[in-house]
């Protein structure tokens, strides 16, 4: 990519140039950069920014994509049973845990 002003990711607003200088502090992984920018921790969860910032790093300290670490995921701790989202919607009890199995 050439022009600094695109926006590499859409969920927090972070364009190439931003990430680029980044990378020229030194920061030269993903999850560095995901604490600093937010990237990867919108909607999307970085599968739209992810592999693009992996790129600029992989450009500019010469090594290969597969030698990166992608950033670290945190998955939701407690699942929430959609009934129970539909119930609290209509206004019924909902004093049930969620978490139950």
């Amino acid at each position: 990519m050439r022009d600094d002003n695109t926006i590499i990711c859409r969920c927090s607003d972070v364009s190439l140039a931003d990430v680029r200088n980044l990378i020229a502090e030194g920061y030269t992984s993903l999850d560095e950069i995901k604490r600093i920018t937010r990237i990867g921790m919108g909607p999307c969860q970085g599968k739209t920014c992810g592999l693009l910032v992996l790129r600029e790093i992989s450009l500019a300290t010469g090594k290969s994509m597969s030698e990166l670490k992608n950033h670290t995921n945190r998955p939701v701790a407690v699942g929430v049973k959609l009934g129970l989202i539909a119930k609290s919607q209509e206004g019924e009890d909902t004093k049930e845990e969620s978490h139950e199995k």
